[in-house]
């Protein structure tokens, strides 16, 4: 089984790539940062004559990477109440991608790959981030992907993650099941 780690995160070193990192520790994943990325927002442009059109950004090299492997991981820091903009545009430029020719079977890839979520606020997160998880399950069903299970961790200021020991004992559980 192969894994990709999408962190989200625009912080290096963030509560959330620590946490994910406790999660992944030992295990061989390829890590991709988003930050590191230009990924354009998405013009949708479904329902006019011609439809979407090739867009000068680093996006499809993303989904290049992503696309060969069963396991994906997304991380993301809860931002007012959902995924870090960085990932929401990561994810929003999917539905072009499923109406692109050069990835025809891009939704029977997604539908055969399982997903683990990992993300990390500071107010109350273990309730105010279950809407964050819900919207996961949202898209993971309509692409198909199995949800396999999440983490959520409460940390606020840099460093924080590691006062929350259940979030990082279950990250140490996480993928060794």
């Amino acid at each position: 089984m192969s894994i990709a780690v999408i962190y989200g995160g625009t912080r290096e070193n963030g509560n959330t790539e620590i946490l994910t990192e406790q999660a992944v520790q030992g295990l061989s994943v390829e890590k991709i940062y988003l930050r590191n990325y230009d990924i354009h927002s998405i013009e949708d442009l479904r329902h006019t004559q011609g439809g979407f059109y090739e867009v000068d950004d680093d996006y499809n090299s993303i989904i290049d990477r992503i696309i060969p492997h069963d396991i994906l991981v997304f991380a993301t820091p809860i931002y007012w109440f959902g995924m870090s903009g960085t990932l929401k545009n990561f994810i929003d430029r999917w539905s072009q991608t499923m109406r692109d020719a050069s990835y025809p079977d891009f939704k029977n890839s997604m539908a055969a790959k399982k997903a683990y979520v990992i993300t990390v606020g500071g107010d109350n997160p273990y309730l105010k981030g279950l809407p964050l998880i819900q919207q996961f399950q949202y898209i993971f069903d309509f692409i198909g992907t199995s949800f396999e299970d999440y983490i959520i961790g409460e940390a606020n200021r840099p460093g924080d993650i590691f006062q929350d020991k259940k979030a990082l004992f279950s990250a140490n559980q996480l993928l060794r099941k």
